[in-house]
């Protein structure tokens, strides 16, 4: 499976050399979900280093505002790390200033872990610009590491990205916030949509009507929007349907627990109209805590782990989602002709 992600990763560099892209903006996946403890840091981590491991430049940032830990998960040293508010009171000019070493080549933190207090509540003007500036960071993929919950805050970050993966536990409480945050995001998401076609409040107007309308499920409000306005509504559900949204299953014991996943896509594509994609899942394994105590990541502290080559599966499939996506936007050369895929 690693030497699968590996030429992955190597067929991704000839696609952008062929097409002259090499320094194009890096990729940003982010790792996200509705309730806290449920491995999203574990999952980002691990991610990370795998990616880093293929050759790939990359960058973590932890993004879990006012509780960040990354830096225990790769087993960094805190101590006189830069943080963003160095950045925001302009102690630091760039944000690339803020990116150390990590634990393994090519692999660095922006960590938050000397960051005041009142970084968790950092202004809209402070958000557009962390956002602006993530896609000037030099590497090839930026890994988000965010808090749990639907602040808005938080939802930009995971909107922002290119790969929006959600961690869930086989648990009633945290698939609850799952389908929480995708709701919430779901909202959001219509909200930008909203700006970008300059159709203000659209979304409030059709929610106002929602008893008379029969508007029970973000999927009735698109079909709503379509039937009243059908060219802006088909924009919108374009939009929306563009909307990248994976999930893995976190501490699988029995197949009961993996069989929750299928439920969880099927309720998506019901009540949301998405197609959300169950990239796979993590078996329980008590190294983990281990490794949490040892501050040392599991990929490096227990690499016999049955979680790594799931881990290994998920970005190999991420990175081939990426290979596919360029051969089918762009011609590329092939055996010294030039084909369009």
């Amino acid at each position: 499976m690693e030497n699968l992600t590996a030429r992955n990763t190597q067929r991704l560099a000839e696609l952008k050399a062929s097409d002259g892209d090499q320094d194009r903006a890096p990729k940003i996946w982010a790792v996200g979900g509705g309730k806290g403890g449920v491995g999203k840091t574990l999952l980002a981590a691990n991610v990370a280093i795998t990616l880093a491991r293929t050759g790939a430049r990359v960058i973590v940032l932890d993004l879990d505002l006012g509780g960040a830990n990354m830096h225990t998960a790769l087993g960094v040293d805190s101590s006189g790390l830069p943080s963003f508010t160095d950045y925001f009171e302009r102690k630091i000019v760039s944000m690339q200033e803020l990116a150390r070493p990590a634990c393994v080549n090519n692999l660095q933190i922006i960590s938050g872990a000397q960051d005041s207090i009142s970084i968790a509540n950092i202004s809209h003007v402070q958000k557009q610009k962390l956002l602006s500036k993530i896609r000037t960071l030099s590497c090839d993929y930026v890994v988000l590491d965010l808090g749990a919950g639907t602040t808005f805050n938080t939802l930009d970050f995971f909107l922002s990205a290119d790969v929006g993966i959600l961690t869930v536990l086989p648990e009633s409480t945290s698939v609850e916030n799952t389908y929480r945050f995708i709701k919430s995001a779901f909202y959001r998401k219509l909200k930008h949509v909203e700006r970008a076609f300059d159709v203000h409040n659209m979304v409030d107007r059709l929610m106002e009507r929602k008893a008379k309308l029969n508007i029970a499920t973000p999927a009735d409000l698109l079909r709503q929007l379509e039937r009243e306005h059908p060219m802006l509504g088909s924009r919108v559900r374009s939009a929306i349907q563009n909307f990248d949204l994976k999930f893995v299953l976190n501490q699988i014991r029995t197949q009961a627990d993996v069989d929750v996943g299928y439920g969880i896509r099927n309720v998506c594509r019901k009540y949301f109209g998405l197609s959300i994609d169950y990239l796979g899942h993590l078996e329980y394994d008590s190294a983990v805590w281990q490794s949490v105590r040892r501050k040392r990541p599991l990929a490096l502290e227990f690499p016999a782990s049955p979680i790594m080559p799931k881990v290994q599966g998920i970005v190999g499939t991420l990175l081939k989602e990426e290979v596919d996506c360029i051969q089918q936007a762009n011609p590329i050369k092939q055996q010294g002709r030039t084909v369009q895929l």
